[in-house]
């Protein structure tokens, strides 16, 4: 018997499991059936799938020129910087059907400031088919079109104010308005505006809604001592809804007394704020009257509601103001914060050659006083002042023998009458009016503002309240006499001695273009 030999069984090679692969009904490559989306590879689905169908290429925008606010439909306007996220969410809301799909970026590109066009690159993602995510991106092109807002409008148009501010104060200088106006500046208290109008005794805020002249009037009250008053008018009234139209008016008046003037206070008066002297001299005007008495440097404070509880004006203003001569000087030791009590004999600057009359006073200005040096003060020997209250201080025992000869207020600096400063203050745009100011009125408001320009070039403590921006230098194309320029600089330097107080280049701001206010130089 015959035994067959075992076959050897041969083991089949096991053929790996493969996906099947469908070919692309557009460009023909192979792509995977089970996930592919509608039979297109990932290129052609690039090319022939857009996500972006339906979102306008091109769109317009509207901004006003006046108050440089954007149109946010149907009627608001937002204030937006150029390339801010404002203004690039309002550019978005701009475009129909983005609604629809995810935005991932968004982001402006640069275009020329005067080519009225702004681009704005997006990029979108969206599902373009199951499981397939496209992310596309493209630029949209808006145009900036110009359209005056509603309250530019009525700026420009007589009589459409709500509310008016107007500020009064019976002095005949304007360097109280002048500081009023840097502390509105500097804090952009002014913004709302939409006229200031000068006149006589004041300034007229106007306002095209009532809470912005409120606004206004607690920052004048925040500032400066003053008491306002509000008045309304019926305008129009509607006999079936009862709906009423009213314009505003406040009348704020400041107080009559301004820095370097010299007070009689009541005598009352003066014993109920510290037992200070009757008569004193005002070195600040804040929220509060600050009263200085010379001869003993005391101090003392009149608050706003106690002054208009029993007003009263200045005995003299610094138009009345005496130029004298310091001819011997000895300070007392006594000292109280930038004030140093000195005993000063002085004579004044018109009776040098002429007489040898002198005057002892005690002064604080012990501090900056040389002999030789010009100082400003009020004469009070024989002068007559139509005041009660000096007439009731004369007629008092007490107080009636403590009167000086001279009061000493403040140092005087012989400067140039046109001098060139490396600094300059911001100013407001105001209406004149109807009738522009006379010759001799325009001359004093000029004059006005060189004594502010210099008590800020002498007050530290003043112009720290206040902005002050670097000059700049103007070039004037004609008669270029480069020669006559240098020549009167140095004049300048040579007329002016070393201790003319000067501003220092740290405490300047650099110059910056404002939509409501002038360069004044």
């Amino acid at each position: 018997m015959e035994i067959d030999t075992p076959i050897p069984l041969v083991h089949r090679t096991q053929i790996p499991h493969t996906s099947a692969t469908i070919l692309c009904c557009n460009c023909g490559a192979e792509i995977d059936g089970t996930t592919s989306a509608g039979a297109l590879c990932n290129d052609c689905v690039k090319v022939t799938v857009d996500i972006s169908e339906g979102i306008q290429r091109e769109a317009t925008i509207h901004t006003c020129r006046d108050c440089e606010r954007w149109l946010q439909p149907p009627h608001q306007w937002i204030t937006a910087a150029p390339e801010s996220r404002e203004l690039l969410a309002l550019c978005l809301r701009k475009l129909r059907a983005l609604s629809k799909v995810r935005i991932i970026d968004a982001s402006f590109i640069w275009t020329e400031p005067h080519s009225k066009r702004i681009k704005v690159k997006i990029t979108l993602q969206q599902e373009a088919f199951e499981g397939t995510i496209l992310q596309q991106t493209f630029e949209v092109e808006y145009i900036v079109a110009s359209q005056q807002c509603p309250d530019c409008a009525k700026s420009f148009t007589a009589n459409t104010w709500r509310a008016v501010v107007q500020v009064r104060q019976k002095v005949p200088h304007k360097r109280t308005f002048l500081y009023l106006e840097q502390l509105i500046l500097k804090h952009s208290a002014h913004k709302d505006t939409i006229n200031i109008k000068e006149t006589k005794d004041g300034l007229d805020f106007f306002y095209s809604q009532r809470n912005h002249a409120e606004k206004f009037v607690d920052f004048l009250t925040s500032v400066a001592p003053v008491r306002t008053k509000k008045s309304q008018e019926l305008i129009s009234m509607d006999i079936h809804t009862s709906t009423k139209s009213y314009k505003f008016t406040f009348s704020v008046e400041l107080v009559p007394i301004c820095k370097d003037d010299l007070v009689c206070l009541p005598i009352k008066l003066a014993k109920q704020a510290g037992n200070i002297a009757p008569l004193t001299l005002c070195y600040r005007v804040g929220t509060s009257i600050n009263l200085l008495d010379p001869n003993t440097l005391q101090t003392s404070d009149i608050s706003t509601p106690i002054y208009w509880r029993s007003p009263f004006n200045g005995l003299a203003d610094v138009r009345e103001l005496v130029e004298f001569i310091v001819m011997d000087i000895e300070p007392t030791g006594v000292q109280k914060g930038r004030f140093f009590l000195a005993e000063a004999t002085v004579a004044r600057a018109s009776d040098l050659g002429n007489n040898e009359i002198t005057y002892f006073t005690r002064t604080h200005l012990g501090g900056v006083l040389n002999p030789g040096d010009s100082v400003m003060g009020y004469h009070l020997t024989g002068t007559n002042f139509n005041n009660p209250q000096f007439e009731a201080l004369e007629e008092s025992n007490a107080h009636s023998s403590t009167i000086p000869d001279v009061i000493l207020v403040k140092k005087h600096y012989e400067r140039k009458k046109k001098k060139s400063r490396n600094w300059r203050l911001k100013r407001m745009n105001k209406d004149e009016g109807e009738m522009l100011p006379r010759k001799q009125d325009q001359t004093r408001m000029d004059e006005d503002y060189e004594q502010f320009l210099r008590d800020v070039e002498e007050d530290e403590e003043l112009r720290s309240t206040m902005a002050l921006y670097k000059a700049q230098q103007i070039k004037k194309d004609k008669d270029r006499m480069e020669g006559v320029e240098t020549a009167s600089a140095a004049e300048t330097e040579e007329t002016e001695g070393d201790d003319v107080p000067k501003i220092n280049m740290e405490e300047l701001l650099d110059e910056f273009e404002g939509l409501d206010v002038d360069d004044d130089q």
